[in-house]
């Protein structure tokens, strides 16, 4: 008789020592696609959400690792009253799209294992295959090694820096990003551009351009925003970027075509 195929979830729960953990935010989109993703690799994952906090001691206390997945805007709030219930051997760690704040508030609270972890991707994902996730070590980073093994064993990529160099990173690639695709979205809103007649006579970059906008604007609102007013760094370098594109549109509207070559080739050097 043929030996009958191992699927990589079956081999994942047959290998796997089962972990208690809870998810700070587990009903939300990000906290949902983690627990879904670790208990389909066998580990007993509970949920405390904003109504639940009158079973944080049972929901907390006996969990080896607790994830917080809440709003940037109460992560810090949310990780001072969780320390309240752990225990000093669970390992402490949060998905949010800063590090500093969230890191150094996990560090003073809590005297036990604490990581900073930001995946880079959405929670439209099916696994972690080929996706990154920035990992900001704390303290104690051998009680995280099962989490990291396992999101290394479904094909993510592990990117190792500081809470600093992250969220400085994350001002280009999150904040001013959100903020360009943004304001571009508002913009063909506002002038009632139709979309559909557009993309009939458009180049791939185009058609690639609408489709961010469109998965930027089917987001939760909130998300987008916190995402660029997270910190006085990313609000100060929106600023700037905007004072950048009033420059050029004046020189545009100035049809100053020297001055606009001449910013161009002063770009290009920088890329080169």
């Amino acid at each position: 008789m043929p030996l009958k195929a191992i699927t990589l979830e079956a081999a994942l729960v047959n290998h796997v020592k089962p972990r208690r953990i809870t998810i700070i935010g587990g009903h939300g989109r990000m906290g949902k696609l983690f627990k879904e993703q670790l208990t389909a690799g066998g580990h007993n994952v509970s949920v405390l959400e904003q109504e639940d906090w009158e079973y944080a001691e049972q929901l907390l206390s006996p969990a080896e690792l607790v994830l917080v997945s809440v709003p940037i805007a109460y992560t810090v709030d949310v990780i001072k009253r969780a320390t309240k219930y752990i225990a000093p051997t669970t390992a402490l760690c949060d998905i949010t799209s800063i590090k500093i704040q969230p890191t150094q508030a996990m560090l003073e609270h809590h005297c036990g294992p604490v990581m900073g972890l930001h995946p880079m991707f959405g929670p439209n994902i099916t696994s972690f295959l080929e996706q990154k996730v920035v990992v900001c070590p704390g303290r104690n980073d051998n009680s995280f090694e099962w989490l990291l093994d396992f999101i290394k064993g479904q094909g993510g990529e592990l990117v190792v820096c500081t809470p600093e160099e992250h969220d400085e990173m994350m001002v280009i690639i999150q904040a001013m990003q959100h903020f360009c695709r943004f304001s571009m979205g508002v913009f063909l809103a506002e002038a009632s551009i139709d979309i559909g007649r557009s993309l009939t006579m458009s180049t791939p970059s185009y058609r690639q351009e609408i489709e961010i906008l469109k998965r930027l604007f089917a987001q939760s609102p909130n998300l987008c925003v916190d995402i660029m007013l997270a910190s006085q760094e990313r609000c100060q370098a929106i600023s700037s970027l905007a004072d950048n594109y009033s420059r050029l549109a004046s020189l545009v509207a100035k049809k100053d075509r020297v001055a606009l070559i001449e910013e161009f080739k002063n770009t290009q050097k920088f890329f080169e």
